[in-house]
């Protein structure tokens, strides 16, 4: 039987904190193959990488991540120690001032994102409604930013329940998913000695009304580029390392029974969750995924 239409591809980001930067270079290296996603979904950082690219703002984002430092992503925290570290209205806010927001209903391309209901721990899926406030419900991560109340409901990170939303993809009418999995390499493994260029590039200096606050983060929650002495990780170090812990085997359980066609795994589990500054070093390593990976996306679309 002859097929009459193209196969839909769809493109399901998984989440990863800033790991999840991979996720431009993983869209990078799909469209230099010819490959250009139809329908987008995404899990915590990939709902915001996902909803970038859904929106036409592709081009605008990568080099926006390439350029974060150190200074430049403190300047979008701003602390709450309530119910979550971060409030996010300043990201909110960014994201309002510097990218369009039509409307998740009106983008260029179909779009959703995954969130969970805090009370109930059900999943929830957001496909219409303010982008930007979709996509900060999807990375509410607990113990990080503060839950979104949405519907009456309160919400937090997607991906306590679906890191990688294969099922989003396939219910919104995907023939062909590719899905990307940032938490395969978390548990177990040694992280690697990197030089320091490879680390965010050279070190800039932190104004000095900042510099309280990054010595507060730095000692809550350490980046994975500054030296570790001692042994016992920081309090916000222990919750990370469970949250991926309980990532890894989710996603491994969901990819297990909901499998993608394709599944991307870029190498950044050396990236700490907070290295929101290390953009290009993620970048680089989704690049490297896609073209591992192209040899059997060009078999199965040719």
């Amino acid at each position: 039987m002859t097929r009459q239409r193209p196969l839909r591809i769809g493109l399901a980001l998984g989440s990863g904190s800033a790991r999840g930067w991979s996720h431009v270079g993983v869209i990078r290296g799909l469209l230099r193959a010819g490959i250009e996603p139809e329908i987008v979904c995404g899990t915590s950082i990939g709902a915001l990488v996902g909803a970038a690219y859904a929106a036409g703002e592709f081009e605008r984002l990568e080099p926006w991540v390439a350029s974060l430092t150190r200074q430049s992503v403190m300047s979008l925290v701003d602390l709450k120690l309530s119910a979550g570290m971060v409030e996010g209205r300043k990201l909110q806010e960014y994201f309002r001032a510097h990218f369009a927001d039509p409307g998740i209903e009106r983008l260029r391309l179909p779009f959703a994102c995954v969130a969970t209901e805090l009370d109930s721990g059900r999943e929830v899926w957001l496909r219409e409604g303010s982008v930007i406030d979709a996509v900060r419900a999807s990375i509410a991560l607990p113990g990080l930013f503060t839950p979104v109340v949405r519907d009456g409901r309160l919400l937090v990170d997607g991906g306590l329940v679906n890191p990688v939303p294969v099922s989003l993809c396939r219910a919104m009418g995907a023939d062909v998913v590719i899905a990307v999995d940032l938490n395969h390499d978390l548990v177990a493994r040694h992280r690697r000695a990197e030089p320091a260029s490879a680390r965010g590039g050279r070190k800039r200096a932190v104004p000095a009304g900042a510099r309280s606050l990054e010595s507060l983060w730095s000692r809550l929650w350490p980046t994975s580029d500054e030296p570790q002495s001692l042994p016992m990780p920081s309090m916000l170090g222990v919750l990370a390392a469970s949250l991926n812990i309980m990532q890894m085997r989710i996603t491994n359980s969901r990819l297990a029974g909901e499998p993608a066609d394709v599944v991307v795994r870029p190498r950044v589990g050396g990236i700490g969750p907070l290295d929101y500054h290390r953009g290009e070093v993620a970048i680089a390593e989704g690049l490297r995924a896609v073209e591992q990976a192209l040899p059997m996306l060009h078999e199965l679309l040719p």
